[in-house]
């Protein structure tokens, strides 16, 4: 077949019961995966059975004039493969009943070259151009175009090999396009995820790997591993961060080898997994900080997706609500609690989102205020008293650096982020965070900043600063050469 399309291979289901056409069709088609069936139980059968890109379904199968192709044209459709029906006739009744059954093409029998090519080439042009509208409003819901680029974008290798790795904060949807791209993958394997953050290194071994009776003490039977049980499909590794070099060591050789050896056993196991990881952390931080291995990052990152915490998509907030409620009661947000939930920052994404909405669908109905938006939010923040302010980050960074480093980052990231704000004027920040010069300067000189000290008897701190203040307190601490601060 064409040329052009060689570089494409599509698995492709030709049900025709007419021999000589059979013989065009391999022909035209040569270069992909060509698979035939002669009757309507046949074409059934390899329906349900395999997995197809495009299934070409004759209108007329047999001697009868009861256009039985008609039939495979729903299995087709429930199993996600574009269908396309040939006739010899363009002008044929059924072809019009065959587009209401829901085929996607109309393959027309005689000038097989040219219409055989225009097929493939709609095909493509519309399996890498995921339907938008259905995808961002009832897979991945987001209205916010940096990510519906991003998501596009991965989609177009959902077919591929390619390791893809996730960024985000926690909540942000990481599992959900995980569990996107495989479904568009059409690997015929599990989606098989697996949380490294919550084992130990000794028990992620077994877990990913598995083991045989006896390898351990209550290894009483043989169990089998992730990475066996993601055969021909996809191994989604989320916190990655958290995986030991150890066992970065030992995934990187099984992925790229395809083979690995259960705990106990002398035999090795085989499996065509592809690799999906994520992680909430930052990735150049832990290659700086010797905690990921640059050779497994190398493996793992063919293509890089970033997701935007839900404070910087408000536009997703009330779509997100709508499909989180449109399967419960029917409630009415007035204006005013509309501005509410548009207001509250969502420190937990689209996962604390979700929980605001179902604890709203279990206690309500009818009606929803700014009152009830508020009460609501604070039973949650209550319930996750403690865990909301600290990140995952900063609480695995605080059990590796301790409390004093941790506070250390958190103030320098505050300021750096107030001083950016603040155009670099310093005495403003002073002020806005309430803190003292001592403070100022310590952050200062862990981040490299300068700090320049000249006289000045015009504009010096303790000048502009309130009685009382930070500052003033800190007057005493401050030698008579005043540091000048940026305005």
């Amino acid at each position: 077949m064409i040329g052009v399309f060689m570089s494409k291979q599509l698995t492709i289901l030709v049900v025709e019961d007419n021999p000589l056409a059979r013989k065009v069709m391999a022909s035209q088609l040569a270069g992909h995966h060509v698979d035939f069936a002669e009757t309507l139980a046949r074409a059934q059968e390899k329906l349900e059975a395999g997995r197809y890109d495009l299934c070409f379904i004759d209108l007329k199968l047999g001697d009868s004039d009861n256009y039985s192709g008609l039939e495979l044209i729903g299995l087709a459709r429930a199993r996600g493969i574009y269908s396309v029906v040939m006739s010899g006739y363009d002008s044929d009744p059924m072809i019009e009943r065959a587009y209401t059954l829901g085929c996607d093409d109309f393959y027309a029998k005689g000038n097989e070259e040219t219409n055989i090519g225009n097929v493939l080439a709609r095909f493509l042009e519309r399996r890498d151009k995921p339907k938008e509208d259905g995808l961002f409003k009832e897979r991945f819901v987001t209205q916010d175009e940096a990510t519906r680029v991003a998501i596009s974008e991965a989609l177009k290798y959902a077919t591929s090999d390619l390791p893809i790795l996730i960024l985000g904060p926690s909540g942000t949807g990481k599992t959900s396009l995980a569990r996107l791209l495989h479904d568009y993958s059409k690997r015929p394997g599990e989606f098989v995820a697996i949380n490294c953050a919550a084992y130990t290194e000794e028990l992620l071994e077994a877990e990913l790997f598995g083991f045989r009776k006896g390898a351990f003490t209550g290894a009483n039977d043989n169990r089998k591993g992730k990475l066996l049980m993601a055969d021909q499909g996809t191994l989604f590794l989320d916190e990655i961060g958290t995986i030991s070099l150890k066992m970065q060591t030992k995934l990187l050789k099984a992925i790229e080898e395809k083979s690995f050896y259960p705990l106990g056993s002398d035999k090795p196991e085989t499996s065509n997994f592809r690799v999906i990881s994520a992680t909430l952390e930052d990735i150049q931080s832990l290659i700086k900080e010797g905690r990921l291995r640059f050779d497994f990052f190398q493996r793992i990152h063919g293509l890089t997706i970033k997701l935007k915490p839900l404070c910087e998509r408000k536009g997703d907030i009330l779509p997100l609500v709508s499909f989180f409620t449109k399967t419960g009661k029917r409630l009415g947000f007035t204006p005013e609690a509309k501005e509410e939930l548009l207001k509250y920052p969502w420190p937990g994404n689209v996962r604390e989102l979700k929980k605001f909405v179902d604890l709203m669908v279990a206690g309500l109905e009818g009606r929803v205020t700014p009152e009830t938006v508020k009460k609501l939010i604070g039973t949650m923040r209550v319930e996750g008293a403690g865990t909301d302010f600290a990140t995952e980050e900063q609480h695995r960074f605080a059990l590796r650096k301790g409390m004093d480093e941790t506070l250390n980052r958190f103030i320098d990231s505050l300021l750096a982020r107030q001083l950016k704000a603040n155009g670099g004027r310093r005495l403003k920040t002073l002020r806005d965070l309430n803190i003292t010069l001592r403070t100022l300067y310590q952050s200062l000189k862990r981040q490299g900043m300068p700090i320049r000290e000249r006289n000045s008897k015009k504009n010096k701190v303790a000048m502009d600063s309130p009685a009382g203040s930070p500052l003033q307190q800190a007057k005493g601490s401050v030698s008579r050469q005043t540091t000048e601060v940026a305005v």
